[in-house]
């Protein structure tokens, strides 16, 4: 099963202290009864973007219907 949540999160890149905005649409594929903490939001970020999880910070998020 395959959830949405809509995200607004920021990249940060290992080199610089600037970090960049994104929003949108994220789809995971685990159980529709399970709810994603934060930290868990943003490791599947981190690994999706091949970066380290300490350079992605979750403003907020929220499941979509």
């Amino acid at each position: 099963m395959r959830t949405k949540y809509y995200t607004r999160f920021l990249l940060r890149s290992a080199e610089e202290y600037e970090a960049d905005e994104y929003s949108g649409v994220v789809e995971v594929k685990h159980s529709h009864d399970q709810v994603l903490e934060a930290g868990e939001i943003e490791s599947l970020l981190a690994q999706n973007f091949e970066m380290d999880v300490e350079n992605v910070e979750l403003l907020n998020w929220s499941r979509l219907h």
